[in-house]
């Protein structure tokens, strides 16, 4: 309007065409409406292609990521007890009860003794004698022991084949076995008299290196038995299976198995049940040596040397 104000000696043609272009400016200036470009970028379109390109990319790469985690993750085989220490034989299968916690367990135990102990619960038999046939009680199920208890009965254990109870028998049996081995290497080596014939030397007199002993042989094997009950029972009433086999204390000056230093503890334990195993064979061979030769063990090396002189 204004620009036909000013201009009111133009031609037909010109005003004409001024208001035209000031049609088409107004429409652009004054005539938006909610769906045009500037409410689509703030509301509409724009502001839901973000957030759904957002949301779009969260979710594919959560997906993704998870895929590409399940994927490229490979589960490593849990390590087997075998494949982490020495077994008695190589390539061997160690039984399942023999796990490796225990000191010196090479996984052998071929007859089985250490097998849990598995007990059949039957029903009780049919005794009505009008029957022509009484059916036996069928198997109800089978019980296992919960855990190694130590009883105050005769038996110490709950479970006979347990093998606590066969890790302590092997244990005295084998500290016995070392005492043996010594005392039978240092009394022939000290009075001459191998352990064969120690018992015929003591009925002619009690003797110990070579000091006479005003004991007779019947009053020596009293109070053996009286001395090793006496230990026996203090032993027995002992109802920690872990203190049944180590007592530690007085018999253990030097804390050589110190209970705070468990690798320690562990390697020392099992050294010993190491030296137990050799010295029970060990005088298992004496004892096939004598009954053989009918020396002792030193005559027997003294022997083996002068052959090779």
């Amino acid at each position: 309007r204004t620009a036909a104000t000013c201009h009111v000696h133009a031609t037909p043609n010109v005003l004409m065409a001024v208001s035209q272009s000031l049609r088409v400016v107004c429409t652009l200036n004054f005539g938006k409406k909610p769906g045009s470009k500037k409410g689509t970028e703030k509301g509409g379109t724009k502001s839901g292609s973000m957030l759904g390109t957002l949301r779009g990319t969260q979710s594919g790469t959560k997906r993704g990521t998870q895929r590409g985690t399940q994927r490229g993750t490979v589960k490593k085989a849990p390590k087997r007890g075998n494949d982490e220490r020495p077994l008695w034989l190589p390539n061997a299968e160690a039984p399942e009860w023999l796990d490796g916690s225990l000191p010196g367990d090479r996984g052998f135990d071929p007859a089985g003794l250490a097998k849990p102990a598995e007990y059949l619960l039957f029903d009780v038999d049919s005794l009505d004698q009008n029957k022509a046939v009484n059916k036996a009680g069928s198997l109800l199920g089978k019980v296992k022991p919960e855990t190694t208890a130590v009883s105050d009965g005769i038996v110490p254990y709950n479970n006979l084949n347990d093998i606590n109870r066969y890790r302590e028998c092997e244990l005295i049996h084998g500290r016995w076995a070392m005492l043996a081995v010594l005392g039978a290497i240092v009394a022939e080596l000290v009075t001459g008299v191998n352990w064969v014939e120690a018992g015929k030397v003591e009925l002619d007199g009690a003797t110990y290196a070579g000091l006479s002993l005003p004991f007779s042989i019947s009053q020596l094997v009293v109070i053996q038995v009286l001395a090793m009950g006496f230990v026996e029972i203090q032993r027995n009433g002992e109802k920690d299976v872990e203190k049944r086999c180590y007592p530690g204390g007085y018999f253990d000056p030097l804390n050589l198995a110190d209970p705070s230093k468990p690798e320690q503890e562990f390697a020392m334990k099992e050294r010993e049940i190491k030296h137990c195993r050799l010295a029970m064979i060990a005088f298992l061979g004496f004892g096939v040596q004598g009954l053989t030769t009918g020396t002792g063990p030193v005559e027997n090396l003294a022997q083996i040397a002068r052959s090779f002189g």
